[in-house]
């Protein structure tokens, strides 16, 4: 009786409190829907925001194998440590520990953090040792984490170093095949969400946004075993003979693969403090240089094809020397009446300025344009150069007398190997190739098949006991080729004591399957002729190579060589 007498002494009160319980209700239900139904995005996201992160999803690159399968590039996880930088300059008490552990000091790690300020993400120290990872987490440094990337590794080191290049830090190629073929070789990063707990730590993946595609391989037309060889022997005259540099290639005759290619000096890819321009430059495709009397059996193949000559036509070299214009340009010696054979096989230049200028000029320059010299060999390899080629409009005498002994044109040793491909292939030239072919490639017609027979023979001559590169044999084999010396050019003239050493051949000789080009630039010790410091290269690759793959013998010796090319012919071992 007596609440129901205080609820009528005062209504007014009674009716204000339930109204305002049912109005702070409706509020908050109002706020539920609000939130629940409304907004439920936007705090999703906000949720989002603070226990959620997009990170990349990395993969790794292709690998580049060489044609049997061998590894030259492969790609390894390795560890990057990076750092939300608002979460982490919470942490200013623990960045001398976290400094020290990535190599920096506290004022580099403060510049870096102050750099990033705003962002959501930085890299702190990347691509670092499994140990240092583990020290790194085990600090538990809020807002640091681990992201895996990938580091690529060379097995071979420095022996393909020139071809194969590198990347950079980002895994993009920076030189050689990495660069030529980045975009085959190179990963599509993917993306991830991931949980991160109180420290701003990722552990858990919530899902994948889209997911990373790995590169793909690469197989390259290099015989790992053959670039060792020519690595190996070309550093080794290199150093013995005090020169400023060297290249080798050599090719497949038929096909146009390169199996191998060197340069001196030479370079590690896996250590990149090393990656200077001056030492990664692969100079078999992007330094030029007169190729001198590798030159002589283009000048002789233009005389037989104007047919004023033949291989026995007789050429006065009398006295050894012969005056052109203001220049005399000499013989090692005076061979007298000689063949046009013999002037290959005892490279006489004053024989080939006398067939030279009995040839058109506009022919001369046709063979040789024809046989790939002015213009690249499209191998793909960046930098590589055109050489240089005038066109016969700007000769004068000197320059047709020049050109017959290889002065006056400048070439790449690629060039050269790949027109040597011309004599060892009938006449045809396939085109260069860094990949491996698993079909035989179209073939230019450069000189008739009768025609590059002759020289041929020109050429075993040259590699004969008499011949200028008798030094180029290789026993069991027969060895057709060319040695080659050159002054060299500077901005004072030709000099007299810096000098190019070439020998360009190939073998066996009746049936030709490997192209070699050999060259010692500026050797300073144990001679500077091309007989005598490049063309034992030539020998000593060339023996081992013919022998991995395993090419019969075509000039075999007594005894033992004899009996096993009786059985290989019967079918034995």
């Amino acid at each position: 009786m007596s609440r129901k007498k205080n609820y009528m002494q005062h209504p007014i009160r009674y009716w204000l409190v339930l109204g305002m319980l049912l109005s702070g209700f409706g509020v908050v239900s109002a706020r539920a829907v609000y939130l629940q139904v409304l907004s439920s995005d936007y705090l999703q996201s906000q949720g989002d925001t603070r226990h959620t992160r997009v990170l990349t999803d990395n993969s790794h690159r292709g690998m580049i194998l060489d044609r049997n399968g061998v590894p030259l590039a492969i790609s390894t996880p390795v560890d990057s440590v990076w750092a939300h930088p608002k979460t982490l300059t919470k942490e200013r008490n623990r960045w001398p520990q976290l400094a020290a552990l990535l190599g920096l000091n506290t004022s580099e790690l403060s510049k870096l953090v102050n750099k990033h300020s705003g962002r959501e993400f930085m890299y702190l120290k990347r691509h670092i040792t499994p140990e240092v990872a583990e020290r790194v987490m085990n600090l538990k440094v809020a807002g640091v984490a681990l992201l895996r990337e990938y580091r690529r590794y060379y097995p071979a080191g420095a022996i393909a170093g020139h071809v194969i290049g590198f990347t950079n830090i980002d895994d993009r190629g920076q030189e050689g095949l990495e660069l030529a073929y980045d975009s085959w070789l190179r990963a599509v990063p993917g993306s991830k969400r991931v949980l991160k707990d109180l420290q701003g730590h990722a552990v858990e993946v919530v899902e994948s946004i889209t997911l990373p595609t790995p590169g793909k391989n690469l197989i390259v037309s290099l015989d790992r075993r053959i670039q060792y060889l020519a690595y190996r022997e070309l550093k080794a005259a290199v150093q013995a003979h005090r020169a400023r540099a060297g290249s080798a290639i050599v090719l497949d005759a038929r096909t146009g693969e390169v199996l191998a290619m060197v340069n001196e000096p030479d370079f590690n890819p896996n250590n990149r403090a090393q990656l200077r321009s001056r030492v990664f430059r692969n100079r078999a495709v992007t330094d030029l240089f007169e190729p001198g009397s590798t030159l002589k059996p283009f000048t002789v193949a233009g005389a037989l094809e104007s047919g004023k000559f033949s291989p026995n036509t007789l050429i006065n070299t009398a006295p050894g020397a012969i005056r052109v214009g203001y220049k005399t340009i000499k013989d090692a010696r005076n061979y007298g009446l000689i063949s046009v054979a013999r002037v290959i096989e005892k490279s006489s230049s004053v024989g080939a300025i006398k067939i030279a200028l009995s040839l058109k000029k506009k022919d001369m320059w046709e063979l040789l344009k024809r046989a790939g010299f002015g213009e690249t060999t499209n191998s793909g390899l960046p930098g590589e150069s055109p050489g240089l080629l005038n066109p016969p409009s700007s000769w004068v005498k000197i320059d047709q007398a020049s050109l017959s002994f290889g002065y006056g044109i400048s070439v790449t040793p690629l060039q050269l190997a790949r027109a040597y491909t011309v004599f060892a292939n009938d006449g045809e030239m396939p085109p260069i190739s860094l990949l491996r072919r698993d079909a035989p490639p179209s073939l230019t017609r450069v000189l008739p098949s009768q025609t590059v027979r002759k020289i041929r023979a020109m050429l075993e001559l040259a590699v004969g006991r008499e011949g200028t590169g008798a030094a180029a044999r290789v026993p069991d084999y027969r060895v057709a080729g060319k040695t080659g010396t050159v002054r060299k050019l500077t901005a004072a003239g030709y000099v007299d004591n810096r000098y190019v050493a070439w020998f360009a051949g190939f073998a066996p000789a009746s049936s030709p399957r490997l192209v070699m080009v050999v060259l010692i630039d500026e050797p300073t010790r144990g001679g500077y002729y091309g007989g005598q410091i490049a063309a034992p290269v030539f020998a000593r690759v060339m023996t081992g190579a013919l022998r991995l793959l395993d090419i019969p013998p075509d000039a075999p010796r007594d005894g033992v060589n004899k009996r096993m090319v009786a059985a290989r012919a019967k079918g034995g071992t």
